[in-house]
């Protein structure tokens, strides 16, 4: 028998069925909704206060997550440090009571933040302490390795720190021609270096250099040692300010 509302409405029991079930979707439905709608607020809220942007510059592996830190993270762990030989270009004395051994990047912006900073360093403390440059080109700097090879070969020519200096200052135009120039600029002879380049003559000393400093527990660029007479080692956290390397050459000596 069909049922009858207060409208005076008959409704057959299939339909009162359906209306029902209906009805009962949509209930479910709106609860459904309300339920979605506090989850989703409450993850953007979260996400608001818990995100940090991704720096484009920053480098996994090798890397310093912060390029410019107040301090070395807890977890860096200073590893078998190669020792100054004859294949390391060095500016200072034998005897100097510091040596500073610092990993580089040409193409680096942060390095090239941290050449002045060493070269004010070595200019402040002359007498008392030496450095080395090493390569420590990151895979994701195009010009870093050739710029790299450049500096050896200019180095072949008794001119690797000068070269070094002009790459850096010149970082935005890292290329083969800037490359040929600089060797005009310092005198070299430009045929020998142009086929030391061509050949990559040290790609296998890059590589080496490389090595030496994962092995050493260098994370990005610039990684820098600093090693006291002693040979007790500090590592420098990044591009860190003139003051701050200072204070930290002071320790050591």
């Amino acid at each position: 028998m069909a049922n009858q509302g207060n409208s005076g409405i008959t409704l057959s029991p299939k339909v009162s069925f359906i209306l029902g079930l209906v009805g009962g979707v949509l209930v479910l439905c709106t609860v459904g909704f309300f339920i979605l709608l506090g989850l989703i607020l409450d993850g953007q809220a979260n996400f608001g206060n818990g995100s940090t942007a991704t720096d484009p510059n920053k480098v996994v592996q090798p890397s310093a997550l912060n390029p410019t830190p107040t301090a070395a993270p807890e977890e860096d762990i200073i590893g078998e440090i190669k020792p100054i030989d004859e294949n390391d270009h060095v500016l200072g004395p034998d005897d100097a009571e510091v040596t500073l051994i610092v990993y580089t990047d040409f193409e680096c912006p942060f390095c090239g933040r941290f050449h002045p900073t060493l070269q004010q360093a070595l200019k402040e403390y002359d007498g008392q302490i030496q450095t080395t440059i090493r390569h420590f080109p990151l895979s994701f700097h195009a010009n870093a390795r050739p710029a790299a090879n450049a500096a050896e070969c200019a180095g072949e020519q008794g001119k690797f720190f000068e070269y070094a200096n002009a790459l850096f200052e010149n970082q935005s135009s890292l290329g083969s021609d800037l490359y040929q120039q600089l060797a005009e600029d310092l005198n070299l002879n430009t045929s020998k270096f142009s086929t030391c380049l061509q050949e990559q003559k040290y790609d296998s000393k890059i590589s080496a250099d490389m090595s030496s400093g994962i092995t050493a527990g260098v994370q990005g660029t610039p990684g820098t040692i600093i090693l006291s007479s002693n040979g007790e080692p500090q590592m420098v956290p990044g591009a860190v300010p003139y003051e701050q390397l200072k204070a930290m050459i002071d320790i050591a000596l």
